[in-house]
């Protein structure tokens, strides 16, 4: 038995070895090797925008996973393998030049495993290693250890950073000269404000108004090596950014940030790159370290900082700077400003340095601020320099408005070392957006919407918002509303904007105040829907969220109610957007959904917007809750390029009550071409191509289906036509096939038929109980299941059975009291002939009919000297049919015959049958088929018969004469070869 263990634990490993090697084959494969091959073979055109990724992010793809760099698993090769616990993945950082990379390791555990004591080792479910019985399991640690969340990661939040040439100097290093050229004549500046939520680290910028916008930005540690880069150009294409456009911000997200790389984050050991120029011919590169600022978490205003006109070039070169302005109202009104600046002092100034600091407007007539502050120690790259002064409820709106400056000059040397900024709308890149909706569920109010609104850079107030079922008769009032629970002030009437045929409003307010940007920046912000009596039909608080992926779309789509099922209160809002690696972003806000937690989204498609189009449904994600950011990796290219040219909505659909609660049209997507299927030259263009995609199931769906009066239908569906009135049609095999409705006739009295307006058929009815359907609101009937058609009570049809069309040989009747449908068959009447000889005159037809016969009597004709003739029969032209009758005539199919005549039968179908001769003798009718007897035959083959007896004697006996010919001929035959094989034999002998 010890034997045959041994030789089990060798098959085992070697099975273990064999899924190894193919695991190892698949992952290389799969997710190293496959997108090379296609990078390969694709031939980029002119105006294409290159392959979909210019650089591997930092992270693992495993499948359709992505996995954080340093995390591990037990990967999951689905069925038939399944978990493999024997084998442990990581994601490790790859280093290639100076690039940070993640890979895919994984390694076999079975050899770590320690041995056992035991004769009969188990393995436990979820382990790898064998165990005694008895053992405890937890000593065998082959589970990778949870990842354990940083507090400070939680709790810091907001950095900001200032790029200029002084603060580049780990640009100047010697083995990244080839790389970058931080040549910077312009003295371009910029700042930077950086923001971590969920592992997600939200980016934006202010450049100097004379650079056009970066090619690239770069994510780097102290010693340059590149931990993220992202592309930032813009295809000619699109899409492009409303909010970029309006702001002059410059705005992304570097997603699902390693743990290690947060860690530096929080160390200000994170350096941050913007690239100008192409990726062959770098133009311009400036750099800054990213850093902790405390005054970012108040921060409502912002200014960059850049030398003054008339300053000296050559002192200033590399200068600029920043501020972070915050502002408190009310009695005691007061600004605290923050600089972080570099190049405002001398050469020989080193120690306690001080500065002029001014808040003033443009023209310098109105000075608000003005301070002295010295510097302890001044550094070449970064000096925070902070003041705080008083100032009155003029001032902040002034200061709100952007009508004021912030200057920082050298007090030895002012007008050669100067920085001046504008103070506007602070640097975050961010959108203030509701859903509009009744807070009270026991209201009956049924408008909802949608609003988001954002600051423009000179500080004016840009509106949009849209709303749904709203009752104009009330005269409804849509406002701003600075609501804190003590009080609700109204602060813009945004109602002379609100088109009535849209419902939607937009505009900008650009006379803001603090009284605005207060509640704006701290949450008491509300637009509200009321009524002339300042009643409230529905209010939603503004909420602020970060510009990145979906959210910089050019606008929201709005939820709406797919039935009366749904809560009334309940709404929602949706961002949607596909990026430039051709990944679909959305970003789901609901409301009034508190009791429906465990909720779906799917993404519907179908090609035309009509009803009883096909339908693709796709799953995106599940979640909980009233809000969702989230991404999906796996949509395929077809469906991609459907979001453009298709139909598409976005639907939530509730686990609990399985059914779909709200639905969303989507509109204004732009996906880059980059993500469109190849086609090559000769293929047509994407909208064709993707609609004849084998592997798209949305077109082999409605390859199966109809399309008639502006809709689809199923396979083997009726329908009564919309267009032509009395005809019914149905789907057979892709294509629509149309039949007239036929009317079975009526078994009624002329005054019981009656027609009613707007039906194809007439029916029997009385006339008072007609009266009394006919004014009835309504009509009762009964409604057939199969094309679900509506007859009236009493009225008749023939069923619609496609493709044959209609069965005339049945009728449907829709019982006037019971409402009942009820068929049944043609009543047919009883054949005079045999089944045999019966037949039907078309396909159609419901009843069989006996062959009708001519009566075709030899009056004074020349009969054929071999064809027998009851020589003394003489028609009786004056008698009737009793009297032929009476006589022994015979009757046969409504035809007398009298008695000795003889006819050729008549057969409908074939005609007249002249080789049959038919005879009536006593009653009774015999017939026979001719003769042709030995001499007719030989009269025909000599040609002695008379020429107007041949034709007759040639139809009936050719058949007959020519086997007579060929058993002749073959009987001659024979004989004469019996008499060549006796000669034979005779000579032999």
């Amino acid at each position: 038995s010890k034997k045959k263990r041994n030789i089990a634990a060798k098959m085992a490993n070697s099975r273990r070895s064999l899924l190894f090697f193919i695991f190892c084959a698949i992952t290389s494969i799969q997710w190293r090797e496959i997108p090379h091959i296609v990078d390969a073979r694709r031939t980029h055109l002119i105006e294409d925008d290159g392959p979909r990724r210019t650089h591997r992010p930092a992270e693992c793809q495993f499948g359709k996973q992505l996995k954080e760099l340093g995390s591990s698993w037990f990967p999951d090769l689905g069925p038939p393998f399944g978990v493999m616990y024997c084998f442990r993945c990581e994601c490790v950082a790859v280093q290639k030049k100076r690039r940070i990379v993640a890979k895919v390791e994984c390694r076999s555990m079975k050899y770590d495993c320690p041995k056992v004591t035991c004769d009969d080792p188990v393995i436990l479910p979820g382990k790898c290693c064998k165990t005694c019985p008895g053992d405890n399991a937890s000593i065998i640690q082959d589970v990778p250890p949870p990842t354990i969340a940083n507090e400070d990661e939680r709790n810091i939040k907001e950095f900001g950073a200032l790029l200029t040439a002084r603060t580049s100097q780990i640009l100047k290093r010697e083995e990244m000269k080839s790389m970058y050229s931080i040549n910077n004549p312009q003295n371009i500046v910029a700042t930077g404000r950086f923001s971590l939520h969920k592992k997600n680290l939200y980016y934006s910028f202010y450049v100097s108004e004379k650079a056009t916008r970066p090619r690239a930005i770069q994510f780097m540690d102290t010693t340059g090596n590149i931990l993220e880069e992202q592309n930032l150009t813009i295809p000619s294409t699109g899409p492009f950014s409303i909010y970029q456009n309006t702001t002059g911000k410059l705005c992304g997200v570097w997603r699902r940030v390693p743990r290690d790389y947060r860690k530096f984050l929080k160390d200000d050991q994170i350096i941050v790159a913007i690239l100008w120029g192409d990726k062959y011919q770098a133009e311009l590169a400036l750099a800054g370290r990213i850093e902790k600022y405390p005054a970012l978490q108040t921060e409502i205003l912002s200014s960059l900082l850049e030398p003054a006109p008339g300053t000296s070039l050559e002192q200033m070169a590399g200068a600029g700077g920043t501020a972070i302005v915050s502002a408190v109202g009310g009695t005691a009104s007061s600004v605290h400003i923050t600089l972080v600046v570099n190049g405002v002092f001398n050469p020989d100034e080193i120690l306690d340095v001080p500065l002029n600091i001014r808040l003033e407007t443009h023209d310098n007539k109105q000075i608000i601020i003005e301070d002295v502050q010295k510097v302890k120690k001044p550094a070449h790259a970064v000096n925070v320099i902070e003041i705080t002064s008083p100032v009155s409820t003029s001032d902040l709106r002034m200061l709100a408005r952007g009508k004021l400056f912030i200057t920082v000059e050298s007090r030895r040397n002012p007008e050669s070392l100067r920085l001046q900024g504008q103070v506007v709308s602070r640097v975050s890149c961010e959108i203030f957006q509701t859903v509009i909706s009744s807070h009270n569920p026991d209201s009956q109010q049924r408008t909802n919407g949608l609003a988001w609104i954002y600051l423009n850079r000179d500080g004016g107030l840009v509106y949009n918002l849209e709303v749904n079922d709203l009752n104009y008769d009330v005269n409804p009032l849509v406002a701003l509303v600075d609501d804190n629970g003590k009080r609700r002030l109204e602060l813009e009437d945004l109602t002379p904007t609100l088109n009535r045929v849209t419902n939607e409003a937009s505009g900008t307010i650009d006379r803001l105040g603090p009284r605005v940007l207060e509640p704006l920046y701290s949450g008491d912000l509300f637009v509200i829907i009321v009524d002339k009596p300042d009643t409230s039909i529905a209010r939603g608080r503004l909420v602020s969220r970060p510009i990145a992926d979906s959210r910089d779309s050019p606008a929201p789509i709005l939820f709406k109610k797919i039935d009366e099922f749904s809560p009334p209160n309940v709404a929602g809002m949706a961002w949607v957007a596909v990026d430039s690696a051709c990944e679909l972003h959305y970003d789901i806000s609901l409301t009034g959904l508190n009791a429906y937690r465990h909720l779906e989204l799917y993404l519907e498609e179908k090609a035309f917007e009509v009803p009883g189009a096909t339908i693709t449904r796709t799953f995106l994600e599940e979640f909980n809750g009233n809000y969702l950011e989230g991404f999906n990796l796996e949509i395929p290219e077809w469906l991609l390029a459907k979001l453009e040219t298709s139909v598409c909505y976005l639907e939530v659909y509730s686990k609990e009550f399985s059914r779909p609660l709200l639905r969303a049209k989507l509109k204004n997507i732009k996906v880059p071409s980059r993500c469109f299927p190849n086609d090559s030259d000769n293929e047509l263009p994407i909208i064709a191509s993707t609609m004849n995609d084998v592997d798209n199931p949305s077109y082999n769906a409605l390859d199966s289906k109809c399309y008639s009066s502006g809709r689809f239908y199923e396979e083997g569906e009726q329908w009564a036509d919309r267009l032509r009135e009395c005809t019914m049609c149905s789907c057979v095999n892709r294509r629509v096939k149309c039949d007239p409705i036929k009317c079975p006739p009526l078994r009624c009295k002329p005054e019981d038929v009656h027609h009613r307006k707007g039906e194809c058929c007439p029916i029997c009815m009385e006339s008072k109980m007609f009266e009394e359907v006919s004014n009835a609101k309504n009509s009762p009937g009964c409604r057939q299941s199969g094309n679900n058609q509506f007859y009236l009570a009493g009225s008749s049809w023939h069923p619609y059975l496609p493709p044959s069309g209609f069965d005339t040989c049945a009728i449907c009747t829709c019982d006037p009291v019971s409402l009942q449908i009820s068929c049944s068959k043609v009543q047919c009447p009883q054949l005079q002939c045999s089944e045999k000889d019966a037949y039907r005159p078309d396909k159609k037809s419901c009843c069989k009919k006996c062959p009708e016969i001519r009566v075709e009597i030899y009056r004074g004709d020349k009969a054929h000297p071999d064809l027998l003739k009851d020589q003394s029969f003489t028609p009786n032209k004056t008698a009737s049919t009793q009297e032929i009758l009476a006589n022994g005539g015979c009757s046969h199919a409504a035809t007398v015959y009298e008695n000795g005549q003889e006819w050729h039968p008549f057969i409908s179908s074939y005609g007249e049958e002249k080789c049959v001769d038919c005879r009536c003798k006593d009653g009774i009718i015999q017939c026979s088929k001719k003769r042709c007897t030995r001499s007719v035959c030989n009269n025909r083959i000599l040609g002695k018969n008379n020429r107007k007896d041949k034709n007759n004697v040639d139809e009936c006996c050719s058949a007959q004469c020519h086997r007579v010919r060929n058993h002749n001929h073959n009987a001659r035959r024979m004989r004469r070869e019996r008499i060549r094989d006796r000669h034979q034999q005779h000579a032999k002998s």
